[in-house]
C-alpha cells in the first residue's frame, strides 16, 4: 500500500487534476504558469448585485454559486471558480459594458484609492459541496489622470473586459501611483492561497506539468506527473506564454 490519497470519484490519473470554472484567459494562464493540470468550463450565473450587497459578499457568493453550478458537469473532480471586482467607496465596478462605462470608470478611479477584490471556491472532490468562497482584497491606488490620459488607454482596447475598466498587467499599470498587497489579486487570483484550498479539495498536492527537452534544449509541455512544493521554480518556464482550455495553449487578457 502505497499511502497516497485515491482520487476523487470519477478522476482518471493521467487527466486533468481539476475543473477551472471561468473563462478568464488570465486566469488560465496564470494556472498554467504554475504547471497546473486542469480542464476550462465556464459557468454561467446572473452576475448582478443584489441588494445592498458589499464587494466581498458579491465577489464570495458568485464564487460559491460557480463552483456548485459547474460541479455535476466535472466528472467527480474538483471545481475551482472565481470572481473579482474593483470597489470604490463600496460601490462595485464589474467589467463596463461599453467604452463610455470604461470612461466613466476610469474617470472616477482617476486619483483615488480604490479595492480589487477577488474571492475564489475550490468545491468538490474531498471538499464536497460544502466549500466556503474565501476572498482577498488589495488596495490600489490611481494617478490623477488627464483626459488625454483616459482617451488614449481607451484607445488601447484594454477596457471592456476588465473589472474597473483596467489591466494592471498590461498597458494600464501606467494608471497606477501605488498598490499595497498581492499583486496577483488584482491581475484575477491570489495563487498562494488558491493553491492551498485546490490541495485540500485534492486531498493531495496538485500534480505539475515539466518543461520537457526540445531541439537545440528548448523546452515545451510535458506529460504531466506528481510533484512537490519546491518544483514551482521549475514550472512555468515553457509554459506562461499561454494557456488554453486544457491549461496549454495560446490565453491573454483578463
Amino acid at each position: 500500500m502505497s499511502g497516497r490519497p485515491s482520487e476523487p470519484a470519477g478522476a482518471r490519473a493521467d487527466g486533468p487534476d481539476f475543473v477551472l470554472a471561468s473563462a478568464s484567459p488570465r486566469r488560465r494562464q496564470l494556472l498554467t504558469a504554475a504547471g497546473l493540470v486542469f480542464e476550462v468550463k465556464p459557468a454561467e450565473i446572473n452576475e448582478r448585485p443584489l441588494a445592498d450587497e458589499g464587494p466581498v459578499g458579491h465577489v464570495e457568493r458568485l464564487a460559491r454559486a460557480k463552483a456548485l453550478a459547474s460541479l455535476p458537469a466535472a466528472g467527480g473532480r474538483p471545481v475551482l471558480a472565481a470572481d473579482t471586482v474593483v470597489a470604490l467607496a463600496g460601490r462595485i465596478f464589474g467589467k463596463p459594458a461599453d467604452l463610455d462605462e470604461a470612461k466613466a470608470m476610469l474617470t472616477a478611479l482617476s486619483g483615488q484609492v480604490h479595492q480589487v477584490v477577488t474571492a475564489w471556491c475550490a468545491a468538490g472532490g474531498r471538499r464536497g459541496q460544502n466549500a466556503a468562497a474565501r476572498s482577498v482584497s488589495t488596495d490600489v491606488g490611481f494617478r490623477t489622470l488627464t483626459a488625454g490620459e483616459i482617451d488614449w488607454y481607451l484607445g488601447l482596447g484594454e477596457s471592456l473586459d476588465k473589472a474597473g475598466a483596467y489591466a494592471v498587467q498590461g498597458a494600464g499599470g501606467f494608471l497606477l501611483d501605488f498598490l499595497a498587497g498581492s499583486f496577483l489579486n488584482v491581475v484575477g487570483l491570489p495563487l498562494a492561497e488558491v493553491l492551498t484550498d485546490l490541495e485540500a479539495a485534492l486531498g493531495r498536492p496538485p500534480r505539475r506539468r515539466w518543461p520537457a527537452p526540445g531541439p537545440g534544449g528548448a523546452s515545451g509541455a510535458s506529460k504531466p506527473r506528481e510533484s512537490d512544493a519546491g518544483a514551482d521554480a521549475r514550472t512555468g518556464a515553457g509554459l506562461g506564454a499561454g494557456a488554453g482550455a486544457s491549461g496549454v495553449g495560446p490565453g491573454h487578457g483578463f
